[in-house]
């Protein structure tokens, strides 16, 4: 497995144990519908949360999250609502984003609430 995938793997194993902390339950990880792929989702309450995982390296080239682009949450919306009408939920979506990168040997973790709104 190439570093990048590496590491990307390890931000969301890292994100999925900080959700967990958090309170929340996850439902699904790596859940794709045709060309997207939503990172967790999550459940707290009857908020279903959708949450993309970034992780860097470093923050040479900017924030972790400056790399959602539009497109990325057309198909993560896309995604979403054939997941909440195939299984007939009725929740509140929200889109989180969870920022992680590597300051020295340790990471920084932000967790992003409400980070985009659907179109």
């Amino acid at each position: 497995m190439a570093k990048h995938n590496e590491l990307g793997k390890l931000g969301e194993e890292m994100a999925v144990e900080f959700l967990q902390k958090e309170g929340y339950k996850i439902v699904e990880t790596n859940w794709t519908f045709q060309k997207a792929e939503i990172d967790i989702i999550a459940k707290k309450e009857n908020i279903l949360a959708i949450i993309e995982v970034k992780t860097r390296s470093s923050l040479d080239f900017g924030l972790p999250q400056d790399f959602v682009k539009t497109k990325k949450i057309q198909l993560l919306v896309k995604a979403v609502d054939a997941y909440v009408n195939e299984r007939d939920l009725d929740v509140e979506v929200r889109f989180d984003i969870i920022a992680i990168h590597k300051e020295g040997k340790s990471f920084v973790m932000e967790h992003l609430i409400d980070a985009f709104y659907h179109f």
